[in-house]
C-alpha cells in the first residue's frame, strides 16, 4: 500500500514507536515518519507508507505550527521539563507585555542551534543519542523562519507560564524558541508542554489514532497526489507520460515556478519534477 496516514501521536511514544506499531498495522516494511515529534509531545505526526517514503522530504519541509507551554524562570539541559534543572529565578517580574516583546524579536528568519536532545546527526549519530552518554558536542547554527508566535494565554507569578501558538518552517525547534524567549526575558525558560496542530494541509483535528488505524486501516490512507496537494500540479498527456516514464523534460502549458507534481489523466501522481524556464524536468519519478 502507498499513502500518508494522518497519526496523532500520543504522549509517551517516540516517533520511531509509531512507525513500528504502523508497520504492524498494515504489514509493511516501508514506513517512515515526516518530522520527529519527542516523547513527550502530543500531536500531528505524519507518516508515509510504501512508496510514500519517497516524499518525506517534501512533507517534512512543509510549514508547521504548534501549541506549546513556556514556563519562565527556570532552564534545564534539555531545554523541556524532562530535563535537569540548571537554574532557578524568579519570574514574578515578567509581564504580558514584556513576553509579547520578548517573543516578536524571534519573529521572522533567525538562527537556532540544533538542542543536543534533537535527530540531528553528529558524525553520523544522532545527537540525542550523545546526549545520552553524557556528550556534549559544537552544533551549527541553523535558519530557519518563524512566521509568527501569538502568547494566548499568561499566567503571572514565581514561575510564570504561558500558552502559544507557533507557526514556523520545518526545522524549527520549538524548546529552542522557549529557551531563547526565557534568555531574552532575563529569567531563563524551558518548554513544558507541547501539541503539533499542524503540518503543510494536515492538521490535527483531522488526524486519528493509532488504535483508530488499528480498526480501519484502509479508511485513513490519503493518496500521495492529496497529501502534496498544496504543490503546483502539471498535466501530462500520453506523450508526456511516456517522457517523463522515461526521465525526459516536458513543457508545460503555463508558466510555472518551483518544485511540482506531475500527474497523469486519472489523478495519479507520476513524479516530483522541477519547472526550470520553460520546460519541467522530473526529479524524482514515482510511478513504474
Amino acid at each position: 500500500m502507498d499513502g500518508v496516514v494522518n497519526v496523532h501521536k500520543a504522549a509517551g511514544l517516540t516517533s520511531h514507536d509509531v512507525v513500528d506499531r504502523i508497520r504492524r498495522i498494515y504489514g509493511q516494511r516501508r514506513v517512515g515518519h515526516a518530522g520527529t515529534l519527542d516523547p513527550m509531545a502530543t500531536g500531528v505526526l505524519v507518516v508515509c507508507l510504501g512508496k510514500a517514503t519517497r516524499i518525506v522530504e517534501y512533507l517534512s519541509n512543509s510549514d508547521k505550527e504548534y501549541r506549546a507551554i513556556l514556563s519562565i524562570g527556570a532552564t534545564t539541559d534539555t531545554q523541556d521539563a524532562t530535563g535537569e534543572v540548571l537554574s532557578e529565578r524568579d519570574a514574578s517580574g515578567v509581564t504580558l507585555d514584556a513576553l509579547t516583546a520578548a517573543a516578536g524579536r524571534f519573529v521572522g528568519e533567525i538562527e537556532q542551534v540544533p538542542p543536543m536532545v534533537s535527530a540531528v546527526k553528529y558524525q553520523g549519530q544522532r545527537l540525542y543519542k550523545l546526549a545520552r552518554e553524557g556528550k556534549v558536542v559544537e552544533r551549527e547554527a541553523r535558519g530557519v523562519t518563524v512566521h509568527s508566535i501569538d502568547v494566548v494565554g499568561f499566567r503571572p507569578g514565581g514561575r510564570a507560564e504561558a500558552d502559544l501558538v507557533v507557526r514556523c518552517s520545518g526545522g524549527t525547534y520549538i524548546r529552542t524558541l522557549c529557551a531563547d524567549i526565557g534568555d531574552a526575558l532575563g529569567c531563563g525558560g524551558m518548554m513544558s508542554g507541547l501539541v503539533r496542530t499542524r503540518v503543510g494541509r494536515f492538521a490535527l483535528g483531522d488526524s486519528v489514532s493509532i488504535d483508530q488505524l488499528a480498526e480501519a486501516p484502509q479508511d485513513h490512507v490519503i493518496s500521495m497526489a492529496d497529501a502534496l496537494a498544496d504543490m503546483p500540479a502539471v498535466q501530462l498527456d500520453e506523450e508526456g507520460l511516456r517522457r517523463v516514464l522515461h526521465g525526459m523534460e516536458v513543457v508545460p502549458r503555463c508558466a510555472l515556478y518551483g518544485t511540482v507534481r506531475m500527474m497523469a489523466g486519472d489523478g495519479e501522481l507520476i513524479a516530483i519534477g522541477v519547472a526550470e524556464g520553460d520546460v519541467v524536468k522530473p526529479r524524482k519519478v514515482l510511478a513504474e
